[in-house]
């Protein structure tokens, strides 16, 4: 049997504790040793290796190659076609590995690329920090509570540099956004409401039974945290930066609803996270109706804000005269009542609002990618550093739990090393 079929015939579950630990699928490839950091000037190239050029790894690659100064120097997947449409993409045959090892060993990469599932977050991020290099990482920071941990850690350690995936933190009008909240334009934010609904099944065709569980990772327990964790993440990451803290506690729930094709995963979720102060975030994701589409709704003491993917718009609290007769008994349309009582129906808000000025339309992944590189020739860490990864990775982590369980859990806060 090849190599490829012995890979086709493995479990995506059985292939993840292979990866993770053992050395005999790959043969006696080792953990690379640290590389001295290669003196990089302004002009010079960075040589970046890319693991897990899927789907979205694949988007990276298209981001990559609009960043200047940057070179796909090297790519790793254990599924061999992806090798074949990098370099379609890239425009050259770009080296390839099965083997993330062998990959860290290349003596010329500057940086890497980690866009495989969550499960192998953690333990790539750590080799490639270890080997020497600066790692981006898309999200989520880990797919359990110690992989998140062990993650911060390694940067500790290491002193590498460290982005996360959370690209909606580059996106202008995001981030106008939180500063204008931050600096009291609807008040003290105190909740915020959160929706990522779809029309979309998740399910990927396979051009063979035997690649279910590589091809739709997404579907499976042992390898997905589902909604919450590929959707729900960005939303926790948005209210996190609006509260300024990560979530203290998650509750939620999760069901197959539509899709009954064997996924063990839900095709719904809807979860509350509490913060301090009483402040709470509500997030909705259903895969059979988009109505609601992707948005964040953050509501203050004063107004409001609505952030969706392309814009963002503040909108101002209607004035309510309060009297003394708005607290006692009242007489209206012949009916004696109270404070809680009111002719006129609750409608939602129709006015204008005030839209956001979007300074720069530019795709928010770019926009980070150019950032990474950026930290990569100044040696510093990025806005979304290895705490912002925690801070909505491990709510997803916990999250995965309280809603098997059916309760509310506390979510373990970040810890520095001593």
């Amino acid at each position: 049997m090849n190599r490829r079929s012995l890979l086709q015939g493995l479990s995506f579950s059985m292939l993840a504790a292979k990866l993770s630990g053992a050395s005999s699928l790959y043969g006696q490839a080792t953990e690379p040793q640290p590389e001295p950091a290669r003196r990089i000037s302004a002009n010079d190239r960075i040589n970046i290796g890319i693991i897990g050029p899927g789907s979205r790894g694949q988007e990276l690659v298209r981001q990559l190659l609009r960043t200047p100064g940057v070179e796909i120097a090297a790519q790793c997947d254990v599924y061999e076609p992806r090798f074949a449409e990098v370099n379609e993409l890239v425009g050259k045959k770009v080296p390839a590995y099965q083997d993330y090892r062998e990959l860290l060993q290349r003596k010329n990469l500057d940086a890497i690329y980690i866009a495989t599932p969550p499960v192998f977050h953690a333990s790539y991020a750590i080799a490639a920090m270890k080997s020497g290099r600066p790692v981006y990482c898309e999200k989520t920071l880990g797919f359990t509570p110690e992989d998140s941990q062990n993650v911060v850690d390694a940067v500790s350690r290491t002193g590498q540099i460290f982005q996360i995936g959370h690209q909606m933190r580059y996106a202008s009008w995001i981030r106008d956004s939180i500063q204008r909240v931050h600096q009291g334009e609807i008040g003290e934010p105190t909740q915020v409401y959160s929706y990522y609904h779809r029309s979309d099944n998740w399910r990927r065709e396979v051009p063979n039974p035997s690649l279910e569980r590589l091809m739709n990772w997404r579907l499976y327990r042992d390898t997905s945290g589902g909604l919450f964790e590929e959707l729900g993440s960005h939303q926790i990451d948005i209210a996190n930066w609006v509260f300024k803290e990560q979530p203290q506690d998650v509750l939620g729930t999760t069901s197959i609803a539509v899709y009954h094709d064997g996924r063990t995963v839900g095709d719904n979720v809807q979860a509350v996270l509490g913060y301090s102060k009483g402040r709470r975030l509500f997030f909705s994701s259903i895969t059979d109706n988009a109505l609601a589409g992707n948005q964040i709704w953050v509501y203050g003491t004063d107004g409001s804000l609505q952030i969706t993917g392309e814009d963002a718009t503040f909108y101002r609290k209607k004035e309510k005269t309060i009297t003394a007769a708005s607290h006692s008994q009242v007489v209206q349309r012949g009916l004696k009542t109270g404070a809680s009582y009111a002719p006129d129906s609750v409608m939602p808000y129709r006015g204008p609002g005030d839209p956001v000025p979007v300074r720069n339309r530019e795709e928010p992944t770019l926009t980070a990618c150019k950032s990474f590189v950026e930290c990569v020739r100044n040696k510093q860490q990025p806005f979304a550093n290895v705490d912002v990864g925690f801070g909505s990775a491990m709510p997803c982590s916990i999250g995965k739990r309280a809603f098997a369980d059916g309760r509310a859990m506390k979510i373990p806060q970040l810890k520095r090393l001593s």
